[in-house]
């Protein structure tokens, strides 16, 4: 099977108090989304389709010229949700394809996790990066609160590897409502999913906090 990464980006900058979408903001010298589009490259995919709104798509080709950003994808434009636009970029996969559907601000996905979720959709048609809790939860009802078992609990992230027809299919069949990811979408179409083991540097960028965080781990990484 072929392997895509179907990268999403359709963020603003308001968490981020920026008037720049949060994607193309500089870490380490270089927009988040080309760190982000790098890792999938390195991992050896196949394709990578990214998904970005109409009204950044030429904003976007010229920081590739500023960067001489030279990795090929291809450029989709979304719709007018986050579920819309992975309607959109599923349309450029093939029904036999592995799809990789990842956030477009988590750059610091790492190649194994990119290879594991490949493999085990590979297995078992979908795998969905996530990791353990580690602060205690409270669930909130009404004028009540109360303490619950945090290990009954995960953290989902992205990447979220499916076989592409699979996807589609459950795509197809739903709409946007009440849906927060592409795991509960394929879920509502009567799919079971599988965790895989997430990571704790895996990320999204969308605070000005989470951009220092970014930048103390990839000056880490270079030491």
């Amino acid at each position: 099977m072929n392997k895509t990464a179907l990268i999403v980006a359709g963020g603003s900058g308001t968490r981020m108090e920026s008037n720049l979408p949060k994607q193309f903001l500089l870490l380490a010298g270089k927009p988040i989304l080309m760190h982000t589009i790098e890792a999938f490259y390195n991992s050896g995919v196949n394709q990578i389709v990214l998904v970005l709104p109409q009204s950044q798509i030429e904003f976007w080709n010229q920081l590739c010229l500023t960067h001489q950003f030279t990795i090929h994808h291809q450029i989709v434009a979304g719709g007018a949700s986050r579920f819309e636009s992975v309607q959109n970029g599923l349309q450029h996969c093939n029904d036999n394809d592995l799809v990789a559907i990842h956030d477009g601000v988590r750059p610091f996905i790492s190649k194994e996790i990119i290879t594991l979720s490949f493999d085990k959709a590979t297995q078992k048609g979908n795998a969905v990066a996530a990791v353990r809790l580690k602060d205690s939860i409270r669930k909130v009802e009404l004028l009540s609160n109360k303490n619950v078992n945090r290990d009954n609990y995960y953290l989902i992230q992205t990447p979220q590897t499916f076989k592409a027809n699979l996807i589609k299919e459950a795509y197809a069949a739903q709409d946007h409502i009440n849906f927060t990811d592409d795991a509960s979408v394929l879920e509502s179409n009567g799919h079971a999913i599988n965790l895989i083991a997430g990571d704790y540097k895996n990320i999204k960028i969308t605070t000005p906090e989470d951009l220092l965080v970014g930048e103390a781990f990839l000056s880490n990484k270079t030491r």
